[in-house]
């Protein structure tokens, strides 16, 4: 009789234990449901603190880490360049950190100058007028590894379903939801500038034999930048005009910025705004834009993806 009482409260205990993880997981997102949608932005433009990484993509958990104990209070970011399904571990690159500011507010010098000391860089990301974009819970540690299996794949099928270009992908974590932002619109201007070195690098012995001569005999490539944020120890304050990396070259804005293994890879072809289903309203509640609301002349996707040429325009 001991024994079945024994056997009877192990088994009671397990079954208690195995509930108790369920239901862990569910609160994780578990059940959450993946709605994947085009639209406006969750977010406006920002301004980040970040650190550049290349190599596999499960490494970045100490970025993340580092980002935070400087400024608990702040949201983080991560933007990944390249899809691990396509791209070696080792290659793969991203950014992540730490949002400074967002709207029309600029973060203050002494926030710029604390993230600084620590090796973050500063840039600024635009607010693109149509993304790809999905949520999921962020409750515990465990939903970070439920979105990365859920959420992703669903974006893939989405962007690839509709042959959109979309690219890079980001992910915001704003209290208690992770936002999943893809752009379809302004990608150049979310590349930081140690892609944008890599890329050079990559093309360079190519373009160096491809480089085009006219009449005049002027070299027909030319170089373009963007603008990141650096403020030195004596600054006071910040213009919005160096805030934003659009206000000089536009060499990267215009041009597809992407590599030949890119998450923008699994669009295929690129596909209009009229074409998207908007749905649902913006980040502040306003409605979303419809595509009649666009002004006139608004330029099309191309129909074939391609390695942007340096000095297009």
């Amino acid at each position: 009789m001991s024994d079945l009482l024994l056997l009877g409260l192990i088994g009671g205990l397990t079954l208690l234990l195995l509930l108790t993880l369920l239901a862990f997981a569910g609160y994780s997102g578990l059940l959450a449901g993946v709605a994947v949608s085009a639209g406006s932005p969750p977010i406006r433009n920002v301004t980040v603190a970040y650190k550049f990484h290349t190599g596999p993509y499960n490494e970045t958990g100490r970025l993340f880490t580092e980002s935070c104990s400087v400024c608990p209070r702040l949201r983080s970011i991560a933007v990944y360049y390249d899809s691990p399904h396509v791209v070696p571990p080792e290659k793969c690159r991203c950014a992540v950190g730490s949002i400074l500011s967002e709207g029309e507010e600029s973060p203050s010098p002494e926030l710029i100058q604390l993230y600084q000391k620590f090796g973050f860089k500063v840039f600024s990301f635009p607010a693109p007028s149509h993304v790809v974009t999905a949520t999921f819970p962020y409750t515990t540690a465990l939903s970070i590894w439920l979105a990365t299996r859920r959420v992703h794949p669903a974006l893939d099928a989405y962007i690839k379903e509709r042959k959109l270009c979309a690219h890079p992908r980001l992910e915001i974590y704003q209290q208690d939801q992770i936002y999943f932002m893809c752009p379809l619109a302004r990608q150049g201007d979310f590349y930081v500038p140690e892609v944008k070195e890599t890329e050079r690098k990559s093309r360079g012995p190519a373009e160096a034999s491809d480089t085009q001569v006219d009449d005049t005999g002027a070299d027909t490539v030319s170089d373009t930048s963007s603008v990141s944020l650096e403020v030195g120890p004596g600054s006071r304050e910040t213009s919005a005009a160096t805030l934003s990396p659009g206000v000089s070259g536009r060499g990267w804005d215009d041009g597809d910025t992407r590599s030949e293994h890119s998450y923008s890879e699994s669009g295929a072809s690129g596909s209009s705004f009229e074409e998207l289903d908007l749905e649902g309203e913006g980040p502040l509640g306003e409605p979303r834009p419809s595509p009649e609301s666009e002004p006139l002349g608004t330029p099309k996707w191309p129909r074939e993806l391609s390695t942007p040429e340096k000095g297009e325009e």
